[in-house]
């Protein structure tokens, strides 16, 4: 059944091609003048009008014989036109706030800044300080079709289009010493010119860089492979006029230096001229000698839904993320709701916020932890997103693979301000040449999957992988970007484990070590307390010695005087050994108090409280009698030998 669907699908694509060889055979066309350029640049399949009109589909293509016949028996006429383009029925709501793209120029480096139209010529500024480290005091921002303006101007007032270039000119900021004697050297036919060169029907302008040697012919052959528009059929508006000949250089042609503003059309045929005031809108025609195929059916603004009946369908379709959503979180809350509706429950388990969060999660882990990042980028504008969605996304076989082995971020691109959003993110994190990657994609190759790996100094997209596949060439690709990233986990892992064994020996010796240091200085501080208190022992040791020194001169000199053997007062002879073995004699008066005896013996350093005084037979100990006693009465006279005796 999908086989009859596709066949009938097949057949109708063919009779709509060959209806319209029947009516313009070997011919260009371009889409009128008066259509509006923002409708343009809103689907690739041509302008989109407020006004409902429909287009008949033959029902069978025309014979070749009859289609020449009639382009050369009649030519067309301004009242009965050639062609009718489709006017779809979706309407086009005016934003209050659109989104601006600016790329700006600066010695040899492209800046993309995209910001809304309610921002400040000063916004812009700010941004470029930032990421070209230049003070916007000292910065010229040019490039405005309206002349220079100043920072406070709102970008909305100067009715831009969606897409700019500027450049930056810094006369204050001389350049480098080595690019100053690089130019020196080089002259002026090696000096290298910024072309701003504004396509008309596309409303968008390209921002080149050019070497002087460049020939004029080579820059329109480059113009021509980005506008689509033969050399032949360009128009030009802004070339000096000196530069008449193709052969001329850029640095001989005497273009402005180093920026100069060109625009560039397609030259309308002046025997086929649009009659503003039908009621549907003709195609001019351009003659291309060299039978060119037919260019961009989408021009006509056929939209292809429309053929096949399900523009209604498509008009009421929710989509599938909203517009100028302000946290990514909701945003892809929002596509994952939206998905689950369209395509069942069935799908990959797309990750909930921001990009950079994604990033994060693939990349920054530990080596055995880390994915693979898929960004899926839907645009519902594209007729393979349905059949991509259905068939590939939501296949089991590709739904178990992304959810072992990757990190799945989403984001919707049909609508401008979210594409624009998706491309300043890409360059943030990945790198100008991801967002300009996408940027080339048209909308009809539309879904793509990146497959992004990270890496040790930058992150690279292994693979993009385009919505015109199959599930064996998505699941051939999907394994063919993981046995890559294998590799190249298995190279980070042995790092890591050869790191973190180092990190381990160091974190081992580094440990000994502060034990050893520790030990050091718990000894370092035992011997301090061991030496300061043996100073302190010592010090008191002194202090008792010299206070003992004291208290026995004082003593010593508090005896009365020794009496002499032949006085009249009866005296007494006493013997005393002390604890050494050596004899202390002296003669004391009978009538003398103990507490004399016991000065004179503390006076030789033996004070009463530390020794006793004994007598030898019968053994007394003379330092329990009462002091007041005289030796005498303590019968220690006339003479006696005593001993002394340590206390215990």
């Amino acid at each position: 059944m999908a086989s009859d669907s596709n066949m009938d699908r097949e057949m109708i694509l063919a009779d709509f091609q060959a209806a319209i060889n029947g009516v313009i055979p070997q011919e260009n066309g371009i889409l009128p003048s008066h259509f509006s350029s923002e409708a343009s640049q809103t689907g690739p399949y041509g302008p989109h009008s407020q006004s409902e009109a429909t287009a008949p589909v033959p029902s069978a293509p025309p014979s070749s014989e009859s289609a020449s016949a009639s382009s050369s028996s009649s030519p067309p006429s301004s009242s009965i036109p050639a062609f009718c383009p489709v006017q779809p029925s979706r309407h086009i709501l005016e934003r209050q706030s659109r989104m601006l793209s600016f790329r700006v120029e600066y010695r040899q480096r492209s800046t993309e800044v995209v910001l809304e139209d309610a921002s400040t010529v000063g916004d812009i500024k700010s941004i470029l300080e930032t990421e070209l480290q230049v003070p916007v005091s000292k910065m010229q921002l040019k490039g405005w079709k309206s002349g220079d303006v100043s920072d406070s101007t709102i970008l909305r007032s100067l009715h831009l289009p969606k897409n700019n270039s500027l450049y930056v000119l810094t006369p204050d900021i001389a350049p480098s010493a080595s690019t100053s004697q690089s130019s020196a050297q080089q002259g002026l036919s090696n000096q290298n010119y910024l072309l701003v060169i504004s396509h008309r029907e596309a409303q968008r302008d390209y921002s080149l860089n050019f070497p002087a040697s460049k020939t004029i012919q080579e820059v329109k052959r480059n113009i021509s492979d980005l506008t689509n528009i033969p050399v032949r059929h360009q128009q030009w508006d802004g070339w000096p006029a000196s530069a008449s000949d193709d052969s001329m250089t850029l640095a001989s042609s005497g273009i402005s230096y180093p920026c100069h503003h060109l625009t560039v059309c397609r030259r309308s045929s002046p025997a086929l001229t649009v009659d503003q005031t039908d009621e549907c809108t003709d195609v001019h025609m351009v003659s291309d000698s060299e039978g060119d195929d037919f260019e961009d059916a989408p021009e006509f603004g056929v939209d292809e839904s429309e053929v096949f009946g399900m523009g209604s369908a498509s008009c009421q379709k929710s989509p599938m993320m909203p517009e100028n959503s302000e946290n990514e979180g909701d945003a892809l809350l929002h596509f994952t709701a939206e998905f689950s509706r369209r395509y069942g429950d069935c799908h990959p388990v797309f990750y909930i916020g921001s990009l950079e969060a994604a990033s994060q999660e693939a990349f920054y882990g530990k080596a055995r932890d880390r994915k693979l990042l898929a960004i899926y980028l839907h645009n519902d504008e594209s007729v393979l997103g349905n059949v991509f969605c259905s068939q590939m996304m939501c296949a089991d076989s590709i739904v178990s693979y992304l959810s072992q082995n990757f990190i799945t971020w989403a984001w919707d691109v049909t609508k401008e301000a979210n594409k624009a959003r998706l491309l300043t993110m890409c360059t943030r994190h990945f790198g100008s040449v991801v967002a300009q990657t996408i940027r080339t994609y048209k909308t009809d190759q539309f879904p793509l999957l990146l497959i992004v790996m990270g890496k040790r100094t930058s992150n690279e997209v292994l693979n993009v992988i385009q919505g015109n596949t199959t599930v064996d060439e998505l699941m051939r690709r999907l394994m063919g970007a993981m046995e890559i990233f294998t590799a190249q986990q298995q190279e980070d892992i042995k790092d890591e484990d050869e790191r973190e064994a180092r990190e381990m020996v160091k974190r081992e010796q580094d440990e000994a070590y502060r034990l050893s240091l520790e030990a050091d200085r718990k000894k370092r501080e035992a011997q301090e307390r061991e030496e300061a208190e043996q100073v302190h022992q010592e010090r008191i040791r002194k202090e008792q010695e010299e206070e003992r020194e004291a208290i026995r001169l004082s003593l010593e000199q508090a005896l009365p005087p020794e009496p002499k053997e032949e006085g009249g007062e009866p005296v007494s002879k006493l013997r005393i050994r002390t604890p050494s073995g050596e004899f202390l004699e002296r003669r004391f008066l009978g009538s003398c108090k103990l507490q004399v005896l016991f000065d004179f013996i503390a006076s030789k350093g033996y004070p009463s409280d530390e020794f006793k005084l004994l007598t030898t037979f019968p053994r007394r100990n003379i330092t329990q009698i009462d002091p007041a006693w005289s030796l005498v009465e303590a019968k220690l006279f006339p003479q006696e030998t005593l001993f002394l005796e340590a206390k215990e």
